[in-house]
This record gives structure tokens, sequence and C-alpha cells, in this order.
């Protein structure tokens, strides 16, 4: 009974512990000429997909949630971004070359199409990210297209 109680402590006081550990939820400034909604000019419909659906972990427009601010699930959270804005950043699109510029658009239309993206994990807690049939089909044409007028 005295260890049970011992360990029940323990774990309790590591997870207050940890909270002391905040991650850093400042988003980097962004150059809106560098931004892949003014570069692509992507019309309302692609706009509002791609922010509701990939700008929270692949941009510099996060909005970081409440359990952002809870330790071990904010560490978890700030690893997932920076993994998925090193991946693709719409923020930094100005910054890639024409070539990765168009690798990244197939690639894109490709996990749209494969329902790898937005993540599962994702849509879960947030519903609006939610792509529907119809939308999925939208950015694969857009990608497409972008890619197509490109190779001109």
């Amino acid at each position: 009974m005295k260890n049970k109680r011992f360990i029940i402590i323990l774990v309790i006081g590591i997870l207050l512990i940890i909270q002391l550990f905040r991650i850093n939820t400042t988003n980097p400034e962004i150059i809106q000429n560098k931004d892949y909604l003014t570069v692509s000019g992507a019309p309302q419909e692609i706009r509002t997909n791609l922010k509701n659906s990939c700008y929270d972990c692949h941009s510099y427009e996060t909005n970081y949630p409440w359990y952002s601010k809870v330790a071990p699930v904010s560490w978890l959270l700030k690893n997932h971004i920076q993994e998925g804005r090193e991946h693709i950043n719409f923020s930094a699109w100005g910054d890639y070359t024409p070539e990765k510029q168009v690798a990244l658009q197939e690639e894109c239309a490709g996990e749209i199409e494969k329902n790898n993206m937005p993540l599962k994990s994702y849509t879960i807690i947030h519903t609006k990210a939610k792509l529907t049939p119809g939308s999925k089909k939208s950015l694969v044409v857009w990608f497409g297209q972008i890619k197509n007028s490109s190779n001109r």
C-alpha cells in the first residue's frame, strides 16, 4: 500500500515538474511574397482548404491549441510541427527552387489522394481540417494544374 502511494505521488510530482519545461509557441515572421497562397495565386476555395487542413503544421501560421501548454503532449506537438515544416513549409514556398516546388506539389496531390493528409490524428480534434471528397479532388486538380503550368 505504501509503495503504491509513493509511486502515485512520484508520478504526480514528475508530471508537475515537467510543466516547467514549456515549448516555444512563437511563430516565425511571415513574409507574404514567399507564401504559397500568394505565390500561386490560389483561388478562395483552395486557400480555405489549405489554411484549414495544412497550414497548422506546414506553415508559420500555426495556431497552438490549449493542450500545447501541457507537457509531455506539448513536446510531441512541437516535434510534429517541426517535422511538418521541414518536409514542406507553405510560408517559405518562395525559397524553394521551381523543381522542388513541382515535386512538392506532386507529393501534396499524392498524399491527399492516398488519404495520408491531413493526418487522421489531426482531424479527430480539428474537425474543420477534414477534407470532403470534393475538396480533395479540387486540391489534387489544383496541384496538377500548377505543376502543368510550370512545365510550359
